[in-house]
């Protein structure tokens, strides 16, 4: 279930929000290891009622590596870490960190800038999860229906790799540490009608 900026503006209110009930509250999940939700940037009204519908264990933001990008990271961390709010910010990926043509992989070319997102998480004191390039073939397999993963041995593959085995170590670390995140509470009804 994915909402992107690409995603109607239809979708992104009220019904969004119905659609988002529906899928937490009438669906038989059974026992998950793990539920993902990608989000569009920022921190709108679909990341709060996500947080107050649900007891987040905690957050990776992913970002690309150019400034505009890394404002919208930044922002979204000084959410979650809110006191109102208190998820753990898990660590942060760079996306697009890096484009390597596939007939030179070891060349690389910054088109968006170089280790915005590792300086960000460096200055926040975040772990960075992954560098992940842009590469032809991840296209090209999306295309095909099969996953990148799936190349194996590729370059491609060993980041999306290496970005898993993060990802379940943070959520490991964040559990032995922290007491399990609660579903964000309202605190008041100000401007609400009775």
């Amino acid at each position: 279930f994915l909402i992107g900026e690409d995603t109607p503006t239809i979708w992104r209110g009220p019904m969004i929000m119905k659609a988002l009930e529906q899928m937490f509250n009438g669906v038989e999940w059974g026992e998950l290891d793990y539920l993902i939700i990608d989000l569009p940037p920022g921190t709108g009204d679909i990341h709060l009622s996500i947080l107050q519908a649900l007891p987040v264990t905690g957050s990776v933001i992913i970002s690309t590596p150019q400034n505009i990008a890394l404002a919208d990271a930044r922002k979204g961390v000084h959410m979650f870490q809110m006191e109102s709010i208190n998820v753990p910010v898990l660590g942060i990926i760079e996306n697009m960190a890096y484009f390597a043509p596939e007939d030179m992989p070891n060349k690389k070319y910054y088109i968006f800038g170089k280790e915005g997102a590792k300086e960000l998480a460096e200055q926040m004191n975040i772990e960075l999860l992954a560098e992940i390039p842009i590469v032809q073939s991840v296209r090209e397999a999306a295309d095909a229906g099969r996953p990148a993963i799936l190349q194996i041995d590729s370059p491609i593959a060993k980041s999306f790799i290496t970005l898993a085995k993060n990802v379940v170590a943070v959520i490991d670390k964040r559990n032995t540490k922290i007491k399990p995140t609660q579903a964000v509470k309202t605190t008041h009804s100000r401007g609400c009608s009775n």
